[in-house]
Order: structure tokens, then sequence, then C-alpha cells
């Protein structure tokens, strides 16, 4: 499996983590300094963000991927991933969503590591 394949297979497994609340299969794929940029422009450390997952501040219920697009240059990466995503955040109701996540990841110990991700529509 090719650099691009290992880091798409991080991008379907984070969105299966989120789905299912998987509070430490989603710190494992994060960096120490990883952040997460709300299309808000609230921006939230990884704590704050699972926090906020584990506590139903954030719900996501299923994820269809219509891209995932990667460039590795050495021992770091970009991904942007657009999926149909449904969820229910900040209280609000349940929505479908074209949500596209802009990740940086770098390679700690020979395993690839979001260190932030940005949200936007498309």
């Amino acid at each position: 499996m090719g650099e691009e394949e290992k880091i798409s297979e991080l991008y379907k497994d984070y969105w299966d983590y989120m789905i299912e609340k998987n509070i430490e299969g989603l710190r494992n794929l994060m960096c120490s300094e990883y952040c997460l940029y709300h299309m808000t422009g609230i921006k939230q450390s990884a704590d704050e963000f699972l926090k906020g997952l584990k506590n139903g501040t954030f719900n996501y219920y299923s994820a269809e991927h219509d891209d995932i697009s990667v460039s590795v240059h050495g021992n770091e990466a970009t991904m942007i991933g657009k999926s149909r995503v449904v969820a229910a955040v900040y209280g609000g109701g349940k929505g479908s969503w074209r949500l596209k996540g802009d990740f940086t990841l770098k390679k700690e110990n020979g395993n690839w590591k979001f260190t932030s991700s940005r949200a936007s529509t498309y």
C-alpha cells in the first residue's frame, strides 16, 4: 500500500471513529498538537474537540466519501477529503452537509498523524 492510499484510509477511519464516538481511535490518528478549524472559524485543540464529541456537542451519523486527494512531500502530507455527512452539532437539528476537510499530516515513528484540519463546505 502506497503512502497516498494509507492516508486515504486514515481519512475513512477518521469518519468511522467520529460516527462511533471512538475517542481513543481518533486520538491515535492525531499528533499531540492537532487543531481543528471549524467552518465557523472556531479553532479547537484535539482535547477540546474530542470532549465535544464525547459530550454530544458534535454528533455524526454517516459519511459518504465523494473524493479524497492526497499529496505527499517526504514526511509531510496534505489531504483534501470531500464527504456527504449527516450530523447534528451545537444543539442544532440533524442535517446533511457536503463537508470538505483540508488536512495536514506528518509522519511520526513511521505512522501518519493528522496535524490540523480545516472544515468548509463544497
